[in-house]
């Protein structure tokens, strides 16, 4: 994700922060300083480790529930809303999504359920509403913490847990396309909602709801692709005319190709027209602040770049780009030789075509033995 940093890896699963949650950071201990002074903000940095460690926890429920069903999760995103784990896939199964999704709050209730036997019962339920307040004890506001991420993330509202546990409930009786509009468009009233009351109350609900309402939409378009996906060939929606970049090529020959086009990301071939790896913009200009122009584009390309037929699914695809989280697939023939490439942007013109399309209209080129040789 965009605007994050790795600070480390768990169990094969990177961990990220997202800048904003700085911002979380921020908030708790201005709190614990304009009531407690220094001493208290310093107490307050304890606490937010350990509310740090019990968000960590919550991604590593989803994390556990969605190896079992074989589904690896690469990265995992600290937000001021909570985390996010990546997986390399969805989910088969409704009831999947179902564990995978729910098995995050239930982390947080065991976490509160521990701490209040702890406590042997000497905080109240209501006690640990305030968890603003540093004069409560230090296990009483985590385990209201606890709490409220429970409820926050069961709020049916994408990106939240409680999005994809209605999602899955109603993917018992819809299709996975319905079962997702459904839900995206019940979490973006949630957004309006939580918007309006922002206004009055909190600001930071206002942050809130636009993350949510983003969230909803890219869910609702990601689900109307994974509709489409099995219906149409990679062939079909690949960029056939685009520049690429020859094995002995340096930094300048990539940067006055940069220019010169509006390609975002180059392939790097042989003289045999098979793919060796991909050099995109940010590479390219990392490569020319560092080593210099004259540096060869295959020091700093990307060499990890699937490759997929053209003749297969766009589901193949789609599958390939989220498990090696890269910005294009090679799309290659029988012989293996690059004839065009798949990226985000290919698939998201795809979607508009189709929408603004009639139903008659069959989307696709036609396939009469192989597809013509993309120009140089």
């Amino acid at each position: 994700m965009a605007w994050s940093f790795k600070i480390g890896t768990i169990a094969g699963t990177a961990l990220r922060v997202h800048i904003t949650f700085a911002l979380l950071l921020v908030w708790i201990w201005l709190m614990h300083y304009r009531i407690g002074g220094a001493p208290a903000a310093w107490e307050g940095v304890a606490f937010i480790i350990a509310v740090f460690a019990c968000v960590v926890l919550h991604e590593f429920g989803h994390i556990a529930a969605a190896r079992y069903f074989g589904i690896r999760t690469p990265d995992i995103t600290l937000l001021p809303i909570g985390g996010l784990a990546r997986l390399e896939r969805m989910p088969e199964e409704p009831g999947q999504e179902f564990v995978i999704a729910i098995a995050g709050p239930l982390v947080n209730v065991a976490i509160a359920a521990i701490i209040f036997l702890v406590l042997h019962g000497s905080t109240g339920m209501e006690a640990t509403a305030d968890i603003e307040d540093p004069r409560l004890s230090f296990l009483a506001r985590l385990a209201g913490v606890n709490i409220f991420l429970v409820v926050f993330n069961m709020i049916p509202a994408f990106p939240m847990d409680g999005g994809r546990v209605l999602r899955a409930a109603l993917a018992s009786r819809l299709s996975w396309s319905r079962a997702t509009q459904v839900a995206a468009s019940i979490g973006q009233g949630l957004a309006f909602v939580f918007g309006f009351i922002g206004l009055f109350y909190n600001p930071l609900l206002i942050f809130i709801a636009i993350f949510v309402y983003l969230a909803a939409a890219a869910e609702a378009q990601n689900a109307q692709i994974r509709d489409v996906a099995g219906s149409v060939l990679v062939g079909d929606v690949m960029i056939t005319e685009f520049a690429r970049l020859q094995h002995g090529a340096n930094i300048a020959d990539a940067i006055e190709m940069l220019l010169a086009t509006t390609q975002r990301e180059f392939p790097v071939v042989d003289a045999s027209g098979h793919l060796e790896g991909l050099l995109t913009r940010d590479d390219m200009i990392r490569a020319l602040k560092e080593r210099g122009a004259g540096t060869p584009v295959v020091s700093a390309m990307r060499t990890d770049i699937p490759k997929v037929h053209y003749r297969k699914h766009l589901r193949e695809s789609l599958r390939l780009m989220q498990e090696a989280n890269v910005p294009a697939i090679a799309v290659v023939d029988g012989a293996d030789r690059l004839i065009g490439l798949m990226t985000h942007e290919t698939i998201g013109e795809m979607m508009m075509v189709r929408a603004a399309t009639s139903d008659r209209f069959r989307f696709g080129r036609p396939h009469h033995g192989q597809p013509h040789s993309p120009q140089m």
